[in-house]
């Protein structure tokens, strides 16, 4: 069976978050989408979001020319760092859902780390 490039970014994130859960960390979980990018922070057992920021916010989309570019994964991530260490939590992992290290989500995690979250 040959799996599409969803299926393929699926699967791959599956085993990062398997992997992940046997680490028992508490995990900054991102998602895109061509207009927006998305992040929570999620306790180890996954059962409570700490903190969560997107460019659909309105404290962001007010700022932001448009949600799907690498200055606005900048932002995103700078105010998901706030806000997770002002919920106390500094050291996370990285769950980027199967998606490349590369372009918006990696300027969300370069901004993370800036501003204070460990990973």
């Amino acid at each position: 069976m040959q799996l599409n490039k969803k299926d393929s970014r699926q699967r791959r994130g599956r085993k990062t978050a398997k992997h992940i859960r046997e680490l028992s960390a508490t995990r900054l979980r991102i998602h895109r989408t061509p207009r927006h990018i998305y992040a929570q922070v999620i306790t180890p057992d996954g059962s409570q979001v700490l903190a969560c920021a997107s460019t659909v916010d309105k404290e962001l989309r007010s700022t932001l020319e448009s949600g799907g570019n690498v200055a606005a994964a900048a932002a995103v991530g700078k105010l998901i760092a706030e806000r997770a260490v002002a919920a106390g939590v500094e050291r996370v992992a990285f769950d980027r859902a199967g998606f490349k290290y590369h372009g918006r989500v990696k300027a969300l995690a370069d901004a993370a780390r800036e501003h204070g979250l460990k990973f």
